[in-house]
């Protein structure tokens, strides 16, 4: 019996307890199934690989931030931004459980303010970032990010499609017409090369280049 492309691809990655535990952790608290895809964490693996310090904003139950850490060289640091609560708590349990909680520190609060923050206090520049929150914010959260990030920075965002609902130009939702301005953005950006991958729910990726002048 023939699989789907999607379907062959997942299966080729071997069986994850930790990651597989996180989804289990969503099911006992009866939270929907919005962690990233398994072959978008092993794309985020590979990217994060030997990164000193990545970002990502959006932790939710900590899959996406479990794949970004286990990249990351023996030193690297992860700080991942959260909204709520309650998810920041089952991501800080979920990394501890992956062995991953040193590596990791979770910001709980608004993603604009504690970017802000980031940038007040400084430090290093982020080798990678992740973004997968709220949809309509995607420009703010690129425009405020990009100063925090080295030359050479992969950025990586999820949900770039919204469920497709971006291919409507008559649909002038807040989150597709956000989507659609972002995308486009994203590829006549001074500073980024970018391509969009169309699977799953659209997955965009970006290289952070040098200022102008």
């Amino acid at each position: 019996m023939w699989m789907d492309r999607t379907s062959y691809a997942e299966q080729l990655l071997p069986n994850d307890p930790n990651l597989t535990q996180v989804l289990h952790v969503l099911d006992a608290h009866g939270l929907p199934q919005m962690s990233v895809r398994p072959m978008l964490g092993q794309l985020l693996t590979v990217l994060s690989k030997g990164c000193h310090r990545a970002l990502e904003i959006g932790t939710y139950a900590g899959y996406s931030g479990i794949c970004i850490a286990r990249g990351l060289a023996p030193e690297g640091r992860l700080v991942t931004i959260e909204q709520r609560e309650s998810h920041a708590e089952l991501a800080a349990r979920n990394f501890r459980d992956a062995g991953l909680a040193e590596m990791v520190e979770i910001r709980l609060g608004d993603a604009l303010e504690q970017l802000a923050l980031l940038m007040k206090e400084g430090g290093d520049p982020f080798d990678l970032v992740f973004i997968d929150a709220d949809k309509p914010r995607y420009g703010k959260y690129l425009e405020t990010v990009l100063p925090l990030c080295r030359v050479g920075a992969w950025i990586v965002c999820d949900n770039v499609l919204a469920r497709d609902r971006v291919l409507d130009p008559n649909d002038q939702n807040p989150t597709p017409a956000a989507m659609r301005r972002f995308n486009q953005g994203l590829f006549h950006h001074p500073r980024l090369t970018s391509a969009l991958l169309p699977i799953y729910d659209g997955i965009a990726l970006a290289r952070v280049g040098p200022t102008s002048g």
